[in-house]
């Protein structure tokens, strides 16, 4: 392919992709969703504009890995420390009971297969797409509503979290135990453990030479520069000697720059990158790749099920573990709907799938379904719920909130 024709796919797929990110942001919807709308219009199933290269692809890899990089630079370790005990059950739980479910149900449709075989990993893996969750929905949502700082908020907040951790951590696994280079379950869990010990010995090194070069010169920008190498020096390092998804690396390089005093301007001057080029690059190639012919009575049956199976695993999940913390019956519904979303992580697991083999790319119709239906029901569920209780409330029917505020101020003390 010409260089000149590799330019003119980029500026097709930017101004298309921002075009149509608008529109859904209009809409209400995660601009995510308008980004692979275009890329199916440009791709080579409608209008081909753009066909799939293999600058494209590497720019799309390079957009997975700011993406998580960003991701990890802003996690907020001091909310999951004030969460606690309860934001690390929920997260579990509500990352085990998708897992399962999704797995359930691709084995329902498409057999059952034994342990260690290529269909029983697919099948796992589609269960590890369900696991992690988009909180950016539902944190706007709370905030809208004026109960971000309440109880329910901060274990949403501080489960999603977790959740994203876990998930990845999941991801890291399947992925190791489909590798062929991995004999057994106990060279990918001894793999994963070095690496860990590896991030936690080098980690608190990096993070006081970061430190100490941000105070003698804050909000300079050889901070992101030196963020960015070390986003794709872990991203490298994790996948070529550790054998852990790339993403991984990036994740933790993030992980261990969030508390830096500049971890903000980092992640600032890291999103114009990102929000500019590469990420739109990313998810128009997911719409761009993504093919119709496989389209059938089947497929749409499952995809169907697979959100189903994804709103109320979530639900559920989440909803029985706050209702074990004793949360009212209603709160504990608000908890579980607010971990339903779905966004960026789950298209950056699917995405990985399809490169090691574990995803088919027909099965994007499912996974994109979800994400539109979970980014719409969400905020219209969350409204309904608590003004639920206000109206609850009006009519002298008692409310749950002053118990929440109450129990809001003793949690942050």
């Amino acid at each position: 392919m010409e260089v000149i024709d590799i330019i003119r796919d980029l500026a097709i797929i930017l101004i298309i992709a921002k075009v149509f990110g608008l529109i859904a942001k209009r809409l209400g919807v995660p601009q995510v969703v308008g980004e692979i709308i275009a890329g199916l219009l440009i791709g080579p199933n409608i209008l081909g504009l753009v066909s799939g290269s293999d600058y494209l692809n590497v720019s799309a890899e390079i957009g997975v890995i700011l993406l998580m990089f960003m991701a990890g630079l802003t996690t907020n370790l001091k909310e999951l420390i004030r969460s606690g005990p309860m934001a690390l059950v929920t997260a579990c739980v509500g990352v085990f009971v998708p897992l399962v479910g999704g797995t359930l149900l691709y084995s329902c449709f498409y057999g059952f297969s034994a342990i260690g075989t290529e269909e029983f990993f697919k099948a796992l893996f589609m269960g590890t797409i369900l696991t992690a969750t988009s909180v950016s929905i539902t944190v706007e949502t709370l905030k809208e509503l004026g109960k971000l700082d309440t109880r329910i908020g901060t274990v949403i907040t501080g489960a999603a979290i977790i959740d994203d951790v876990i998930g990845i951590i999941v991801l890291t696994f399947v992925i190791g135990l489909k590798d062929s280079s991995s004999s057994s379950v106990g060279s990918v869990l001894l793999d994963t453990l070095l690496y860990i010990v590896f991030c936690a010995t080098i980690g608190v090194a990096i993070y006081f030479i970061f430190k100490k070069i941000d105070k003698r010169a804050p909000h300079h920008r050889r901070i992101p520069i030196m963020g960015l190498a070390l986003c794709l020096a872990m991203a490298y390092i994790a996948d070529h000697y550790f054998g852990v998804a790339d993403i991984t690396g990036a994740y933790v390089a993030g992980i261990l720059l969030c508390n830096l005093p500049d971890s903000k301007y980092i992640n600032e001057k890291m999103d114009v990158s990102s929000y500019m080029f590469f990420g739109p690059i990313f998810f128009a190639s997911i719409g761009i790749k993504y093919v119709f012919d496989d389209i059938d009575a089947e497929l749409i049956l499952f995809s169907v099920g697979f959100v189903l199976v994804g709103l109320l695993s979530k639900i559920i999940g989440c909803g029985l573990t706050a209702k074990a913390f004793k949360f009212k019956w209603n709160d504990s519904i608000k908890v579980g709907v607010g971990m339903m979303t779905r966004g960026e992580v789950a298209l950056i697991v699917s995405q990985k799938g399809l490169e090691v083999g574990l995803l088919d790319e027909r099965y994007f119709t499912a996974v994109i379904m979800l994400i539109l239906v979970s980014s719409l029901l969400t905020p219209i569920c969350l409204k309904l719920l608590f003004k639920h209780d206000e109206k609850k409330a009006a009519l002298g029917g008692g409310s749950d909130q002053p118990k929440l505020e109450s129990q809001t101020e003793s949690v942050n003390g």
